[in-house]
């Protein structure tokens, strides 16, 4: 087993989403609970906050510029320039109880982001939906408890989906061109004592990278047979997700949260809510753009 290290110590209530920006070469990532986009450069070790005003489940670049994020409200775009937030979607305007978490984009360029229940009882209140590039927004994936880490293989014939109650990594067929899942199975089951899975990555060899959360780490797992590859620890019980970026997709950069924990816990785990790194031998692949 390797360990990560703390590369930035901020102390985020609930850090998560991060993904490696190719145009700037910088990490976007999010402090959901405190509300903040955040930008890491790591030629500079430099970040920068963004005050978004609402919940904020995650972002993704856009390939007209600037961002998309999933927030509070529906899907918006960003514009971090001028710092200006625009719903373009709120397909749950009626659940106001509920809030967008985890998501990225598919190979296609449609954004899937889903929800869950903000006090987090309902394990059937979220929805994974989809955004496509015209603006439709439909929902894939009713009855989510907690919608969290999503990805694609490379061949995009297949989607990885975690709802983290379930403590499964599921996996669907994939059509690139319209978008469709079907055949839902579990690739992936995590055993007693191990965590929650709740964001994940996939690498260049197709192998998932599963952030566990109250597991104090993040665990490579091969999704055909379902074993446990590798995992690299992590100095914080509350794991959230993890992306690959830096030069050659080689850097593992790794979120966490402070959120639950009490202060005997904090001090037991003082670099909790840092951001974590580690060097690998194996590269991810380049995070995908919303095509709208």
């Amino acid at each position: 087993m390797s360990e990560a290290s703390l590369i930035l110590d901020v102390r985020a209530t609930l850090g998560e989403g991060p993904i490696w920006d190719t145009r700037e070469s910088v990490l976007w990532w999010i402090d959901i609970n405190e509300c903040r986009l955040h930008r890491f450069d790591p030629a500079t070790n430099r970040n920068e906050a963004f005050e978004i005003g609402q919940r904020v489940g995650t972002v993704v670049p856009r390939a007209s510029g600037g961002l998309m994020l999933a927030v509070q409200d529906g899907f918006a775009t960003y514009d971090p320039e001028i710092r200006k937030l625009g719903v373009v979607a709120d397909p749950e305007a009626h659940l106001p109880q509920n809030r967008f978490n985890d998501g990225k984009c598919d190979p296609a360029g449609r954004f899937w982001a889903g929800t869950l229940e903000l006090v987090e009882e309902d394990m059937t209140a979220g929805t994974l939906y989809c955004l496509y590039p015209d603006g439709r927004v439909e929902p894939r994936v009713p009855d989510v408890g907690i919608s969290n880490g999503i990805v694609w293989t490379s061949d995009k014939e297949t989607m990885y989906f975690i709802d983290s109650p379930t403590r499964r990594v599921d996996a669907f067929d994939y059509d690139n061109e319209t978008g469709e899942i079907s055949n839902r199975r579990t690739a992936i089951a995590l055993p007693e004592g191990m965590g929650y899975p709740d964001g994940m990555a996939i690498d260049s060899e197709d192998k998932l990278w599963v952030a566990l959360w109250a597991g104090w780490g993040v665990a490579r797992f091969d999704p055909i047979t379902g074993d446990l590859l590798e995992k690299i620890d992590v100095k914080a019980s509350q794991v959230t997700a993890c992306a690959f970026g830096g030069p050659g997709l080689r850097d593992l950069y790794i979120t966490t949260a402070r959120r639950d924990l009490d202060d005997e816990a904090l001090k037991a785990q003082p670099d909790a809510g840092g951001m974590f790194h580690i060097k690998l031998d194996v590269a991810g692949v380049p995070s995908s753009e919303y095509a709208g």
